[in-house]
């Protein structure tokens, strides 16, 4: 199935998946004479929708393409051989993904650091020759420190050799010759020669003969050498610091520019009527006008029409037997559940007002007459959300109200005269004629779809006189419950199926038939859709719809009902 349009929606359209290309066709027997549009998909970026499991999006560029499978494990038959067929061509597989990536990007930053490098140092000047100085600087320090410490050690040895010989000299000349000086000096007579041994040991040319003015000016040039490098080493990193601030900036106002240019063309975007697709959101600011609001809401009524046709001409007209009906006196009261007094509250206000002339200063204005039918409406908007309520009064020959209000309110039947309703299950049953059902309704595009949480309660009103006929009535009103969230929008409803049945005496001693009955309806509803849509398609779609559904329903239970005993 592809999105075409906003009027025609999801279409079955027959897609080709062949040669690394995507192609699409009416149906298949057109495929021989060409197909109705393609996508290669080399570069095509195919999305799973986030909430719909049937869909897939497939892009490439600005080209967008809507596609739904007919349930979630086709569309990921769907995803898994478009993705093989792009591995199998040559494209999107690991393999490839990887080696062309790899290449790209050490080609890119290599060209990237050749061209930073020899545009903004000149030759013998970069960062990373620096370095190489600062290193062969380190290593002259490290041989001079230990030289200096080779000094310095042996300085230290001929130190503590002297010392000992010295004193060895001292002890000698006190054994031999004794003889002191009032000064404390010693006099050495015979000792000359080991006097210039000791001073001939501590000159600085005896060890390793070291030149102290010569390692002191290499010191000096090497950290005035080390001192420059840094500095130039500190200004390329402030001018690479700059270059990169630049660069930075230049990139943030490149991404304003684009980020400004977005919204102009969003916005640009907005003002074009075929800007959409099946993504449409309804709200007061939806970008589709009225009528084309109207046409789309149209066109998918239509559609659900002939649906509906085909399916009642493949039917034969089997229905089911009329389920088991409690007795007449259990519909005379409300019952003992916790909405009770509710449901009386609500039974007693469609007694009063539902069955009120439509004339005075009510505001009904006719909307339909189509014979014995006749529909009003009352227009009445609150926050921009319409809630015109409706009220159609009608005759129906051959049925009863327990008929009309039985086959209304018991969801054995619900599908059968229902078109409207995708699902809907019983929450809650709360006595024999009172239930809480939940039920949701098939989408009508571009509206979003609705759901309804109400409470379904079947009363018998009994006459107050013999001459006034009983009244039969369903009335269906929201209420709060803990049902299961879900995506679509809740709708608030309070509805009224109110029915009296009409007897006229059959001839002579004849048995009453349904040729002798008559039942007249009135309906009101009051529905508020819960979110925003034009007043005028509301109120258009009212018109159209209300009238078919009291043909239909009636017209089902006039059906069902032929031929089988009257149920009063």
């Amino acid at each position: 199935v592809s999105w075409t349009n906003y009027i025609h929606g999801w279409q079955d359209r027959w897609v080709v998946l062949k040669n690394n290309t995507l192609s699409y066709y009416k149906s298949q027997d057109e495929t021989e004479y060409g197909c109705r549009g393609s996508l290669c998909l080399s570069k095509a970026v195919i999305t799973p929708h986030e909430f719909d499991e049937c869909r897939l999006d497939i892009s490439v560029n600005d080209s967008v393409w809507y596609l739904r499978a007919q349930d979630p494990e086709h569309r990921h038959q769907w995803i898994d051989s478009i993705e093989l067929h792009r591995a199998d061509s040559g494209y999107g597989s690991e393999s490839s993904l990887r080696r062309h990536g790899s290449m790209l990007s050490l080609t890119s930053a290599t060209s990237g650091f050749s061209a930073t490098s020899t545009s903004s140092f000149k030759k013998g000047h970069s960062l990373k020759e620096k370095l190489a100085e600062m290193e062969t600087f380190r290593d002259i320090l490290c041989r001079q420190v230990d030289t200096l410490q080779k000094y310095f050690d042996s300085c230290s040895d001929a130190v503590s050799k002297d010392e000992l010989q010295r004193d060895k000299i001292v002890e000698d000349d006190e054994d031999d010759f004794p003889n002191t000086r009032t000064d404390g000096d010693f006099l050495h007579n015979n000792n000359n020669g080991s006097k210039e041994k000791l001073f001939q040991s501590l000159s600085p040319k005896g060890i390793n003969g070291i030149d102290f003015k010569g390692e002191a000016i290499t010191f000096k040039a090497t950290t005035a050498g080390i001192l420059a490098t840094l500095s130039h080493c500190i200004d390329l990193m402030v001018k690479r610091e700059d270059s990169w601030q630049k660069r930075v900036d230049k990139e943030m106002e490149k991404r304003r520019r684009i980020e400004d240019g977005y919204k102009s063309a969003l916005n640009e975007l907005k003002k074009k009527s075929h800007f959409g697709g099946p993504d449409y959101e309804e709200g007061p600011n939806s970008l589709i006008n009225e009528d084309e609001f109207f046409d789309a809401v149209e066109a998918a009524l239509d559609r659900h029409d002939k649906i509906e046709e085909q399916v009642s001409k493949r039917s034969d007209a089997v229905f089911l037997p009329l389920s088991p009906v409690p007795p007449g006196d259990v519909y005379s009261s409300t019952g003992t559940h916790r909405f009770a007094d509710k449901v009386e509250e609500m039974v007693q206000n469609h007694m009063t007002y539902s069955l009120q002339d439509v004339g005075g200063d009510a505001n009904w204005q006719l909307v339909v007459e189509e014979g014995e039918m006749k529909v009003y409406r009352r227009e009445v908007e609150e926050n921009g959300i319409v809630l015109d309520p409706l009220k159609a009064t009608h005759s129906v020959k051959g049925v009863t109200g327990h008929e009309i209000c039985h086959y209304f309110w018991d969801t054995t039947y619900r599908n059968d005269w229902e078109t409207t309703i995708e699902s809907f299950n019983v929450v809650e049953t709360l006595s024999d004629n009172a239930a809480i059902v939940y039920q949701t309704h098939k989408r009508v595009w571009p509206a979003s779809q609705r759901d309804v949480l109400y409470l379904s309660a079947m009363r018998k009103i009994m006459a107050n006189n013999e001459n006034d006929p009983d009244t039969w009535l369903v009335c269906n009103f929201s209420v709060d419950h803990d049902d299961p969230s879900n995506k679509c929008v809740r709708a608030k409803i309070n509805i009224g199926m109110i029915c009296q049945t009409l007897v006229s005496p059959p001839e002579g001693d004849k048995e009453i038939s349904r040729d002798n009955i008559l039942c007249k309806i009135t309906y009101v509803a009051n529905v508020n859709p819960g979110g925003w849509a034009p007043a005028s398609v509301l109120r258009a779609v009212a018109k159209r719809e209300y009238p078919k559904f009291l043909k239909r329903f009636t017209s089902y239970v006039q059906d069902k009902t032929a031929g089988k005993p009257i149920l009063f």
